[in-house]
This record gives C-alpha cells, sequence and structure tokens, in this order.
C-alpha cells in the first residue's frame, strides 16, 4: 500500500498516479505510465509517453512534472499617487541558488487550494496586504515554467486606497509566513526591475503589463 496511490497521503489524497492517463487532446502523445515519486506537500510525478515527432518516427520520453496546483498573483496599484503595493517575503529556492538574503519583492499571490482564481486572489490580498480588494481586472494566464511544473499562474489587477494599507508585517504566521508591506512608486518599481533588485518573473510580468497596457499605460508614453 502505498500513500497517495492506495491510501491517503498527508492531505488526504489518493490515485495521484492517474494524473494524465487520461488524456487524448494530442494525437502524438500516447501516456504509458506515470510513476508518483512523492506526494510529500506537493506531488513529484515520472511519466514515460510516447511521442510521434514532426518526421512521424516515435520515441520513449520520460519526464518528471512538479504538481503544486494552480495559482493566482495580483498587481495592487494606486493611479493617483502613482503607486504599487507589493510585498517581501524570504524564498528558499532563491537563496540556495544564488539571491543574496532570498528575500524578494512580489506581488501578493498564492495558490487556488479548490477556489476560483478570482475567490483565491481576494483571499491571498487580504491575507498578504491586508487590503479587501474591489473590482479585479482579469489580466491573463501563464504556464511559468512548462518544462518541469505544471502550475497555471492566473494574473490580476485592482486598485488600492493607500489609507487603508496596514503598517507591519502580513501572511499567516501559523503557514510560517512573515510578509513585509512594502508601497513603491510606479517609477521606483520599474528601476528595481532594470537594476536586479526585483528578480520575480511574476512581478516582472504585472509592473510590465501596467506600463505597456495596464494603469499607467497612457501616463508612461506621456
Amino acid at each position: 500500500m502505498t500513500a497517495g496511490i492506495d491510501t491517503p497521503d498527508r492531505r488526504g489524497r489518493t490515485g495521484l498516479d492517474r494524473h494524465g492517463r487520461g488524456l487524448t487532446g494530442n494525437p502524438r502523445v500516447r501516456i504509458r505510465e506515470v510513476e508518483l515519486l512523492s506526494s510529500d506537500w506537493y506531488v513529484l510525478r515520472k511519466t514515460t509517453f510516447d511521442y510521434q515527432h514532426s518526421d512521424g518516427h516515435w520515441s520513449r520520453e520520460q519526464r518528471e512534472t512538479y504538481d503544486r496546483g494552480d495559482g493566482a498573483t495580483i498587481l495592487l496599484h494606486n493611479t493617483d499617487r502613482r503607486t504599487v503595493l507589493l510585498t517581501r517575503q524570504f524564498r528558499l529556492p532563491a537563496y540556495v541558488n544564488g539571491h543574496p538574503d532570498g528575500m524578494l519583492l512580489e506581488t501578493a499571490a498564492g495558490l487556488l487550494d479548490g477556489d476560483s482564481p478570482e475567490e483565491a486572489i481576494r483571499r491571498e490580498a487580504a491575507e498578504e496586504t491586508g487590503h479587501t480588494v474591489g473590482t479585479v481586472e482579469h489580466v491573463f494566464d501563464v504556464f511559468m515554467s512548462p518544462g518541469s511544473v505544471t502550475e497555471r499562474l492566473h494574473f490580476f489587477a485592482a486598485p488600492y486606497d493607500a489609507a487603508d494599507t496596514p503598517a507591519g508585517t502580513g501572511g499567516i504566521a501559523a503557514e510560517g509566513e512573515d510578509i513585509t508591506i512594502v508601497e513603491l512608486s510606479f517609477t521606483e518599481a520599474l528601476d528595481r526591475i532594470r537594476n536586479g533588485v526585483i528578480a520575480d518573473a511574476k512581478t516582472i510580468m504585472l509592473l510590465q503589463w501596467a506600463a505597456l497596457e495596464g494603469p499607467f499605460a497612457q501616463r508612461a508614453r506621456g
């Protein structure tokens, strides 16, 4: 008996080795085997599949996929003040891969955890920044690292009222979160992309969207 397959794992999941077996959307791909490597919290699988190349020949391939669920992120902006609201928190993977202190400036974000993308991002904005957002704008949906990670990230934007921004830290302490709220001028945020201080992909994408098409687009061109 294997946890995550025959018996529930620590998150109550079973049948994790069946993911992807019934896919029929691409006739050039035939899933042969799905092996569960780990389900300690997120899920690591090794999938064996046959792939038909563009010249017609078939080859047998294996890929590992990391499944942490889908997520959502939001850029909180104030056009009157020309500011954005970001978070700063420690990210171990960035730290062990060369980031000086592992403290990343980011847009608020989190996993869907069974909610719709809009429900999830309202929850995460409240938990991480203390803001109850009103109308949200859906920007786009993106696979962030499709070579190995299954996650699709849903991008949103919404205005915020600076008067409602709490001081101190945010996040859920019980989950180990220690999040600092950071308000920056939009110009400074773009400068921090250029000088490498902002090095988080989702944050860079939303800030560049805001400059090109979003709330700061016309003023940026002016």
